[in-house]
């Protein structure tokens, strides 16, 4: 019976807590940074700011100590957001169990190395062996629910993306393993960044031939990209790539495509990200991936647009007009 410790104690750590209590785990400890989450958590198995609505299951339970957290556990989770994860490990990775597999729950380039997450945990003193990334399409309100879903359980070593598959398989849970984690991590990371400018083109009002493009180019970057970065195509058309993006682009429950509808009512971003509690990945990374896009000289005309949005220097209805009139091309480049 898998002992488990999940360093992040949101929306999406709360919902793989639950995952795994269900999927038949001894213990479950959410490290959580604010000491309300996690009395809320010990006290009435709810998590008071993220899925209170959930009631979590007897073996899950909360600390705010790190060291507490991670006594015993033989399977460790990251589930913080992408940009403090460098911090965080820095803060507390000398208490993570030696042989313990490490699975990032992340999506994002870290900001001023492009590195994706499993390089900056890989960075931080974590063996590359045991790093293990759970990507696809999951939305954490749906997955708290036990609506079905699928995932992606993605590591270098196959052993290892065995053994945190076969702890979080339930019946409404199903993962499948693969070794491509470039492509695993590219994926989660640029459909972020799609995300929001789907969500600025329902936000300007614009219907589904308008973001249904936007879904069918951004895929065309993200697997630009990869493919520079070495991934395998097939991976960016599974669950990781095409079924993460159409999730994450479309769905009210995503916090990105939430953003994107803001930005493009006329709301700052500023504005959008004074809402307590709710991290949208895309406008953290968005940088970083035209960065990365820009070293290894991919074109990412979307991301670049919604960089430019999130920057303030470009406004989301100039956006759409400069995406409408770049020079005509084949539809494979």
């Amino acid at each position: 019976m898998t002992r488990a410790a999940i360093f992040g104690a949101g929306s999406w750590g709360t919902a793989f807590a639950q995952i795994l209590a269900d999927a038949g785990a001894e213990r479950v400890v959410l490290w959580a940074r604010r000491p309300e989450i996690a009395e809320g958590i010990r006290d009435s198995r709810h998590n008071p700011d993220y899925l209170p609505e959930v009631e979590l299951a007897p073996v899950v339970t909360a600390t705010t100590d790190p060291a507490e957290a991670a006594a015993g556990a033989d399977l460790v989770v990251l589930a913080v957001p992408s940009q403090t994860v460098r911090a965080n490990l820095a803060d507390w990775g000398e208490h993570l169990p030696a042989r313990a597999p490490v699975v990032s729950l992340m999506k994002g380039i870290e900001l001023g190395t492009g590195l994706r997450m499993s390089q900056v945990v890989e960075d931080s003193g974590v063996e590359a062996g045991r790093i293990v990334v759970v990507t696809g399409p999951n939305l954490s309100r749906e997955i708290a629910a036990r609506q079905p879903a699928a995932s992606v359980v993605a590591a270098l070593d196959h052993d290892a993306a065995d053994r945190v598959a076969e702890a979080c398989m339930t019946a409404y849970f199903r993962p499948y393993t693969q070794t491509d984690v470039v492509g695993a991590e590219i994926g989660g990371a640029v459909k972020n960044v799609i995300a929001l400018a789907v969500g600025m083109a329902e936000g300007l009002g614009y219907g589904d031939n308008t973001k249904s493009s936007l879904i069918t180019r951004g895929l065309a970057e993200t697997a630009r990209l990869g493919q520079a970065l070495g991934a395998d195509p097939a991976t960016l058309m599974g669950l990781a790539g095409v079924g993460d993006l159409i999730a994450t682009c479309m769905s009210p429950l995503s916090r990105n495509h939430r953003v994107g509808v803001a930005l493009g009512q006329g709301r700052s971003v500023q504005e959008v990200l004074a809402v307590p509690h709710q991290t949208a990945e895309g406008v953290k990374s968005c940088r970083s991936v035209v960065e990365l896009g820009a070293s290894q000289g991919v074109d990412l005309p979307i991301c670049e647009g919604v960089t430019a949005v999130v920057d303030g220097s470009v406004a989301p209805e100039d956006l759409t007009r400069a995406l409408m009139t770049r020079a005509r091309k084949h539809e494979r480049h």
